[in-house]
């Protein structure tokens, strides 16, 4: 183990961290020799292919005995040009041969440039009043201070509260914990509807876009929107006007069971952002997608696209990611993902049956996630003071498997889950294992919490 409050800063000052030395199919190992399911597919939501794949560090070698980097002011290159190409081949819906690509370092810088890029798609178009980014309490988008100004996770937020250009948000697609207490499908989405109403408040001259993820992450635990919910959510951003990014930095690259989370309402966004899965967490990488009348407004204009760092496109992660998107296919992992994701459902639903204190089972292919609450019958949270999901990650990983603890479901403050994103090469048995560590895990804290 080693302290984190050395010389290195680590996410926690308090926690010792053991340090991996190794990593296999979906296994990390310390120096110790202890071996970890990585349960949450890094943090979060990475690792696609499974850790120890050579195909993606021979193809990255290759490049960087070529060129490691390049101007970007002056030059292209090979790897980024095919990959554009791949991506656009690979993209959700109308988008398919339809867009074009902008590659960037990470999900925040994904995120950040989709908005860039609406807001600049308005202002090319004479309409510069466009600039006000709609999204959804409980939803995260990004840690830089703009990207967390448009998230509605509210922890990560509150420090930072004043330096924000605000946003306006709606609810969350939320079933279990409704914001507007009604019931699917007798609710008639009153969720999606919510867009149009603060549309209409804010005025559609003043919307430049709404941002969603398919699957809620970070802050919810691996919850999707319910049937119906993207298509309403489409309607209403053509009928005002608005373009709609869909946030795809978790639950692109095969996460759900399909090659985009998007894909599983049939719905095509204006603008898509990924990250993470691209490149399985081999090399930071992202993109942007966005449909080829986006681009050529721009283009017409000639008006650069306003964004970029300097390692934009890097020439030794775009070769990393043709690498890890050719083994993602060729190796059927989606399929994978859709089997192994029914199979933790029911496991999950298992485990539901001898805890009390799991009130709810949630996720699409292999993004999936647990919610422990007090009482199951009134979906009531435990205090957050008791820490339960970080109680269950702290003794899951004693056991040997890694999970990524959430707060802040129930009104961006209260409530505790637990995210599972392992990697998409996990098999039957392997995940018969981590449900098995889980549901040790639970019963030890569950054994230790106060009764009423």
């Amino acid at each position: 183990m080693t302290r984190p409050n050395v010389h290195a800063v680590h996410r926690s000052w308090e926690r010792e961290y053991p340090v991996v030395e190794r990593a296999e199919g979906i296994y990390l190992f310390d120096r110790e020799g202890k071996r970890y399911i990585d349960g949450s597919g890094g943090s979060a939501v990475v690792t696609a292919i499974g850790h120890g794949i050579d195909d993606v560090p021979q193809a990255m070698y290759a490049q960087a005995k070529k060129f490691s980097f390049s101007p970007a002011h002056a030059f292209t290159h090979a790897p980024m040009l095919d990959l554009a190409d791949l991506v656009v081949d690979l993209a959700p819906g109308e988008l398919k041969g339809n867009s074009r690509v902008w590659f960037t370092c990470t999900g925040t810088d994904a995120t950040d440039d989709a908005v860039r890029l609406a807001r600049q798609y308005w202002v090319e178009q004479g309409k510069p009043g466009k600039y006000q980014v709609i999204s959804r309490w409980q939803g995260f988008h990004g840690n830089s201070i703009s990207a967390a100004g448009y998230s509605g996770l509210v922890a990560r937020r509150k420090l930072f509260l004043p330096m924000f250009v605000e946003s306006p948000h709606i609810p969350p697609a939320f079933c279990y914990h409704c914001p507007f207490e009604l019931t699917f499908p007798s609710c008639k989405l009153k969720c999606a509807r919510a867009l149009e109403t603060a549309i209409r408040q804010q005025g559609a001259e003043n919307v430049a876009a709404f941002i969603a993820e398919p699957v809620v992450g970070a802050s919810l635990g691996a919850v999707p929107a319910p049937q119906g919910y993207f298509e309403t959510v489409r309607e209403i951003c053509d009928r005002y006007e608005i373009l709609f990014i869909a946030d795809e930095v978790m639950t692109g690259w095969g996460r759900t069971g399909a090659m985009w989370g998007i894909e599983h309402s049939g719905v095509t966004p204006d603008i898509l952002a990924s990250a993470k899965g691209i490149t399985s967490g081999y090399t930071p990488l992202a993109l942007v997608i966005a449909r080829d009348d986006v681009w050529a407004v721009l283009e017409k204009a000639h008006s650069p696209f306003r964004a970029g760092h300097t390692f934009n496109a890097n020439a030794v992660s775009c070769a990393g990611a043709i690498a890890a998107i050719r083994y993602l296919v060729d190796h059927h992992l989606m399929q994978n993902a859709l089997e192994r994701g029914l199979q933790a459902q029911a496991g999950l639903r298992g485990i539901m049956d001898h805890h009390s204190i799991v009130g709810d089972v949630r996720g699409l292919g292999l993004m999936f996630g647990l919610e422990y609450v007090r009482n199951r019958e009134t979906r009531e949270p435990f205090p957050p003071e008791l820490r339960v999901s970080a109680r269950i990650d702290q003794a899951a990983m004693r056991l040997g498997l890694v999970t990524y603890p959430c707060s802040g479901a129930v009104e961006g403050v209260l409530g505790d889950m637990t995210l599972f994103a392992p990697p998409l090469v996990i098999t039957a048995a392997e995940m018969n294992e981590l449900l098995a560590i889980l549901d040790r895990a639970i019963a030890e804290v569950e054994a230790k919490l106060p009764t009423d």
